[in-house]
């Protein structure tokens, strides 16, 4: 990436002048980034993913197998990307892993 691919939004070089030389350094534009973001926005949705996380540590604390949990969302997850993809599967289908 040369110095006129930069287009001065991701950032600019800088020369820098020593006792023994001249030194060239990348600077990055400051933050935060243009747009701006908006975090504030996101926090209700953070909130909802930590209370699902909590309620899934709260399932797996009484699970006796957690991998057979995991493993039938595996298959779920083949199954649904095999549909996709246009292949006809079902989840007792042996091969739809």
């Amino acid at each position: 990436m040369g110095q006129h691919d930069l287009n001065g939004r991701v950032g600019t070089y800088a020369t820098s002048s020593d006792a023994g030389g001249s030194v060239r350094a990348y600077v990055p534009t400051p933050l935060p980034p243009i747009p701006a973001l908006y975090i504030a926005s996101l926090s209700g949705l953070v909130s909802e993913a930590m209370y699902a996380l909590g309620r899934l540590d709260g399932v797996c604390s009484i699970v006796p197998n957690t991998s057979l949990l995991l493993y039938m969302y595996i298959r779920k997850e083949a199954l649904l990307s095999s549909q996709i993809e246009g292949t006809q599967s079902s989840l007792s289908d042996p091969s739809a892993l």
